[in-house]
């Protein structure tokens, strides 16, 4: 069994910034995931060739996949580094594990692993991804609703914003203003909501828009890396069925 790991972090101080790796390497303990290699490179930051550096610098909050802040690509495939162990993630190379991090290359870059997922809130809002209701009061007992919907409505919650879907998704790049697949799962699980529908048309105005549904490749990848699982291509099926019939209903003369 391996009894080293050597990370090999992908460095960059700024945005446009010199990019260069560094190499570390540090004792493997059994079930040790990214994030605790990276604290302890942090305690030592001294790379494989005797430099003394900055500690990499990394985002993580929960550590228990639920806040979705510490996504990075990890030996090439983006996921979460608090549920990445070393054992399952790294590639064995003689008696260590070597694990490449990089960081997730569809948002602007703060500073090494950290990147800045802003696009993903905006996003939010312009699918007007919220309940519209003015004020804390009782509203009486909610309408009944099906099972299946009340199903899908929590999977479709489980969204954590983390941001790997808009990083595996080929639609999603500096020559396209797709919004990405995250925001089409949030416009759905909203318009699933009993009051959250009256704001149906809106989601559905600007999913019909340049940075809409049309841009969707249909690659199904956003699906393949989600931590979550969250059901990305039954929401973008869903949501393309919505706003098509929306379409044909103005055509026809028959209002939204």
């Amino acid at each position: 069994m391996p009894t080293t790991v050597r990370l090999i972090v992908r460095r960059q101080s700024r945005s446009g910034g010199e990019e260069r790796y560094d190499s570390f390497d540090i004792p493997f303990t059994p079930y040790m995931n990214v994030i605790s290699a990276l604290m302890e490179v942090r305690k030592n930051p001294v790379t494989t060739g005797g430099a003394a550096v900055e500690p990499p610098a990394w985002e993580a909050a929960c550590l228990e996949e639920v806040c979705g802040s510490c996504s990075m690509n990890i030996n090439g495939r983006v996921r979460q580094a608090c549920t990445a162990l070393i054992e399952e993630v790294g590639d064995i190379v003689g008696d260590r594990y070597e694990v490449t991090l990089e960081p997730m290359r569809k948002f602007p870059l703060v500073r090494d692993l950290i990147v800045d997922r802003s696009r993903m809130f905006e996003a939010l809002i312009k699918v007007h991804g919220w309940v519209p209701i003015d004020g804390s009061y009782d509203r009486g007992m909610a309408p009944p609703q099906d099972d299946d919907v009340r199903k899908l409505r929590y999977e479709l919650s489980r969204c954590m914003t983390c941001g790997c879907c808009l990083e595996a998704c080929p639609q999603v790049s500096e020559r396209t203003s797709f919004v990405g697949p995250q925001a089409i799962g949030q416009a759905l699980l909203f318009n699933l909501h009993p009051v959250g529908q009256t704001l149906a048309h809106d989601r559905i105005d600007f999913l019909t828009s340049e940075e809409g549904i049309t841009n969707c490749g249909n690659a199904q990848n956003c699906v393949k890396v989600c931590p979550k699982e969250v059901p990305l291509t039954k929401a973008i099926a869903e949501m393309n069925r919505q706003t098509t019939v929306s379409k044909v209903r103005q055509w026809l003369g028959l209002g939204k």
